[in-house]
């Protein structure tokens, strides 16, 4: 995400190997004949011990992959530098030379997800049929923040979600953040042709437990000589993200931000919009209007009925900043055509479920969809029709070509002209392709030195007190006699009434900690 000289320096104090077999700096005629930015892979000799107490050696080699897909991401860092393959391609020709070269066992770090059992070329989410790969004995996946085995992947093809295998292989994914220890446990047997797996066992063992009240408790303990190394740097980093950088008259929450205008994204869309207007001075995009695209990061799911931002009004530090925005996006600006900024908001309403005039608390938000890909657009103003499909499925793909969810589409009070041009400020994810958004990956007209994050934090010390209260730009569109249900943090119940062009009550605790929600369409 920081460029490869900060990779490169970063990845020269590791005391231990760094393996990348699909990002090449020179592609060759094969995997095997590329230039790779890292070693594709290593092996590790090791002492084993058996049920009698002798020792024999073991050659375990381990291999890595990334998704194709971090060209997209990362353009403005990688383009020119380096090329990415296809996971499963590169596995399956760098995989029998590392059992030439003598390794008993072939471990793959799998910076990629759990998705389709089928192979299709540049997939992002390849864990499944990598695991197919002959010669692949174990894999260590991650990349969806999920946790493997586990009820997340139960009845998916290619997988036992309770016994923890892809393919019939031994995997983990140890959900994200550190919350879990991924942990495979194999039983190893010699015979005349080397080391074989005669049994595994999986298991991602949580480091917390939620309670029934909410609270947490650790279900490890804390290293003292580990805590101490790093106290001096600790104590400093919290001093630094606690200095404020400003005010707020209003307090910053984002228990709504899935269903209605919010003062959590709406203060991200001030500073996007008051940044990139500056910069487009003096540029042959100067004079077009500035919209800003963005979305909620901490709205519960399965972060838990905690994960929102709860900020009350009065000084704003740079923690507070860091929580209203997760990553270390940096800041970029499209320029787009009414119809792509219709159908960018399209892609965004595929976060509802299709909703049928009359029914009664249906269930209004689509788990699948992540929270993050719900980009609220500011500058215009719009409502969405839920009984219409979603035009695109979670995944971007074109769903319902004739659908159109989004109704009242306007800028200044007159309808949004299909041929006419914005400029959108966003982040270095979406503007690259991230999400498969309309309107995004080839139509950056600018990118950014600052993190989305220190614009942020620029726009509070220029305003020294900002108001981020919602504007209520989008709503839903009206469906009389129909009634939707939500979830969202227990501490949103203080602000419900005050969320604008929504109208909001109470419908009881749900089973999994988060409060349920009533709206009246």
């Amino acid at each position: 995400n920081y460029g490869l000289d900060f990779l490169t320096r970063a990845l020269a104090g590791a005391g231990y190997p760094v393996v990348s077999a699909n990002v090449v700096k020179r592609l060759g005629s094969s995997p095997t004949a590329d230039e790779t930015l890292l070693p594709p892979y290593v092996i590790l000799d090791r002492q084993i011990t058996d049920g009698a107490g002798e020792s024999h050696p073991i050659r375990i080699g381990v291999i890595g992959f990334v998704p194709p897909q971090i060209m997209n991401w990362d353009r403005a860092h990688l383009e020119g530098n380096v090329q990415t393959r296809d996971i499963v391609e590169t596995a399956r020709a760098w995989v029998p030379q590392m059992r030439e070269a003598g390794a008993d066992l072939v471990i793959a770090l799998c910076h990629s997800g759990i998705g389709a059992a089928d192979h299709e070329h540049g997939m992002e989410n390849a864990a499944v049929p990598l695991a197919a790969v002959e010669g692949i004995d174990a894999i260590l996946t991650g990349h969806s923040h999920l946790v493997f085995p586990g009820s997340s992947y139960e009845g998916w093809p290619g997988l036992d979600a309770a016994k923890g295998t892809l393919m019939g292989k031994p995997a983990v994914m140890a959900g994200f953040w550190g919350s879990h220890l991924g942990l495979i446990d194999l039983m190893l047997e010699r015979d005349g042709a080397g080391w074989r797996i005669a049994a595994s066992e999986v298991e991602a063992r949580p480091i917390y437990r939620r309670n029934e009240d909410r609270s947490i408790t650790a279900l490890v303990d804390s290293v003292a000589p580990v805590l101490a190394s790093v106290a001096p740097e600790h104590e400093a980093t919290l001093a630094y993200v606690r200095r404020p950088v400003g005010r707020t008259d209003a307090p910053l929450h984002s228990y709504f931000a899935l269903v209605a205008d919010d003062p959590s994204v709406q203060i991200v869309s001030n500073a996007q919009t008051w940044y990139i207007a500056q910069m487009m001075q003096g540029t042959p995009h100067q004079g077009l209007p500035v919209l800003s695209a963005a979305a909620p990061f901490k709205a519960g799911g399965r972060g838990g009925p905690d994960y929102y931002t709860d900020m009350p009004a009065g000084d704003i530090a740079i923690r507070n900043v860091a929580d209203l925005y997760l990553y270390p996006n940096t800041i970029r600006a499209v320029r787009i055509t009414g119809a792509q900024l219709k159908d960018w908001l399209e892609r965004s309403a595929g976060l509802f479920n299709r909703i049928e005039p009359g029914a009664q608390d249906a269930v209004l938000l689509n788990p699948d969809f992540p929270s993050y890909n719900f980009d609220v657009m500011d500058g215009v103003s719009y409502r969405i029709d839920l009984s219409q499909p979603s035009k695109f499925a979670a995944d971007g793909a074109l769903a319902a070509p004739g659908a159109s969810r989004i109704v009242d589409l306007t800028y200044q009070g007159q309808p949004v002209d299909p041929a006419a041009e914005f400029i959108v400020a966003t982040n270095n994810y979406r503007a690259s392709g991230g999400g498969n958004f309309p309107g995004t990956g080839d139509t950056v007209v600018f990118e950014g030195p600052d993190t989305n994050r220190d614009v942020i934090v620029r726009y509070i010390v220029e305003k020294g007190t900002v108001s981020p209260r919602a504007d209520g730009n989008w709503a839903f569109a009206p469906m009389e006699g129909t009634t939707v249900l939500f979830e969202t943090g227990p501490a949103g119940t203080a602000y419900a009434a005050a969320v604008p062009n929504v109208r909001i009550e109470p419908a009881g605790p749900s089973d999994s900690g988060f409060a349920r929600f009533r709206i009246r369409l």
